[in-house]
């Protein structure tokens, strides 16, 4: 896993789209550019400290979908979706891991590590090349060369 950075299409996007966000009182979590078959999908995920509703998806939709009409920052013909990040939403931006400090995180590697895989702990440390997750008693190190994906983790038990 590489920390990722937005593409010069998703930037143009998250320039647009942030002090409307900022207005609504919503987090900008990603912006993805996506093609799916023959059709591309510019799928903005949202956040805000207390959830997010349909209503909070519908209030940046509609003025956003204005603003990129009338900026056109992309070439080809799209379909906006705007949804939430989601309880257990990937963490793949440094911002993202910035936020999600102390929280407690699944890091699920490429390879098995003594026969597991996911591991779940609070996520103590992180910087370009590593993060730690532990609990009270220990701590994991995991290098990003050697993680699939990190995401939130709700226990639901």
């Amino acid at each position: 896993m590489k920390l990722k950075k937005y593409g010069s299409t998703e930037q143009k996007v998250s320039e647009l789209a942030q002090p409307l966000a900022d207005e609504l009182g919503l987090d900008i979590w990603d912006i993805r550019l996506e093609k799916e078959g023959a059709l591309w999908y510019l799928r903005v995920f949202i956040d805000k400290e207390d959830g997010i509703s349909i209503d909070d998806c519908e209030a940046i939709s509609r003025p956003l979908s204005k603003i990129l009409d009338e900026k056109d920052p992309i070439p080809q013909s799209y379909i906006l979706e705007v949804g939430s990040a989601g309880l257990e939403r990937e963490l793949i931006r440094e911002k993202h891991f910035e936020l999600s400090l102390g929280k407690p995180v699944r890091v699920h590697l490429i390879r098995p590590y003594e026969g597991e895989r996911d591991f779940t702990g609070i996520l103590k440390e992180f910087d370009r090349d590593k993060l730690i997750i532990g609990d009270d008693e220990s701590n994991m190190e995991a290098l990003f060369s050697e993680i699939s994906y990190v995401r939130l983790y709700e226990d639901f038990s």
